[in-house]
């Protein structure tokens, strides 16, 4: 492995990643934000925003480094594609199933804390049931167990089409080219970078609303620390699995599970602490797992986990 940064395929990396997400981010916001986009197929929910964020925004770090591989001649090795299952089903499997116990870990402990937002009688499900014409004689504890049975089960895998375009730019590409600083170093700057590209969408609303103290602005440094504490996770399972596919996974799973907790939920908790995982107290088990993470590497380059 080049001990060197290779400062320049970085550069343009980010510049790619940042500039395309971005340039599709800002013809959201100028199309009338989140909330307000264009309606592209009538009677469904697929709006302008809809589409330009699950493609040209989540696929720009796949984009950025197909194309940076491109323009500067590197070539296709040292992708990350291979799946490597013989050696690192451990972390896949640790993928899979990590993110859905930590999201509830991350619920259950801001309910503790905050038992004021907790409604066991799930009376937020029984009026979306309602509004939507439910009729069937389902008991809401029911849907809850499957829609977390599908989210353990299903989700690590239907939603690993949009995942894969973020996780084949972050941790296939950029991830690697910067192990050279350290395996700790690069997790914490991983985890600022992929914060950071989010920040548009977090400023429309994204995730948190405009409800909450410090808003809008307050919501871009949490979801750095989401990041930050996610990220650390998907990029160790990717080095330690010798592939992109965990990160691809775990990405996934937390897609996936991360609403699990509005099902409990009565008032308005501030969405900057929690209970999903993007926020501050909603994200305590990714956060401890990080901290173990970072404590057992060690802080010299580390070998690239794949070819």
């Amino acid at each position: 492995m080049n001990d060197q940064l290779d400062t320049r395929r970085i550069l343009i990396f980010l510049i790619l990643a940042f500039g395309i997400a971005w340039a599709a981010s800002l013809a959201v916001y100028l199309t009338g934000g989140l909330a307000n986009s264009p309606v592209l197929i009538p009677n469904t929910p697929v709006t302008l925003a809809f589409v330009l964020l699950v493609f040209p925004v989540m696929w720009s770090p796949a984009l950025a480094h197909i194309l940076t591989r491109l323009i500067t001649r590197e070539g296709w090795r040292d992708t990350a594609l291979r799946p490597n299952f013989r050696r690192g089903w451990k972390y896949w499997l640790a993928a899979w199933f990590a993110p859905g116990i930590l999201t509830i870990l991350g619920g259950v402990f801001f309910f503790f804390v905050f038992p004021q937002f907790f409604d066991g009688s799930l009376s937020t499900l029984k009026k979306m049931m309602e509004q939507s014409g439910q009729t069937l004689p389902l008991d809401p504890w029911v849907i809850v167990v499957i829609q977390t049975l599908q989210a353990f089960l299903i989700s690590p895998l239907i939603n690993s089409f949009a995942t894969f375009g973020e996780e084949f730019g972050w941790r296939s590409y950029l991830q690697q080219k910067l192990l050279p600083m350290g395996a700790r170093k690069m997790m914490i700057v991983m985890g600022v970078i992929w914060g950071v590209w989010h920040s548009p969408v977090i400023l429309m609303g994204h995730n948190y609303g405009f409800d909450y103290p410090g808003a809008p602005f307050l919501g871009p440094l949490a979801m750095v620390w989401f990041c930050f504490v996610v990220g650390t996770f998907l990029g160790w399972a990717a080095l330690r699995g010798g592939s992109v596919w965990p990160a691809v996974i775990g990405h996934s799973a937390i897609n996936g599970i991360a609403g699990l907790a509005t099902f409990f939920v009565q008032g308005k908790p501030p969405s900057i602490l929690g209970p999903l995982p993007v926020g501050f107290v909603g994200s305590i088990g990714f956060s401890i797992v990080a901290i173990l993470i970072l404590i057992s590497l060690k802080d010299q380059p580390t070998p690239e986990a794949t070819t």
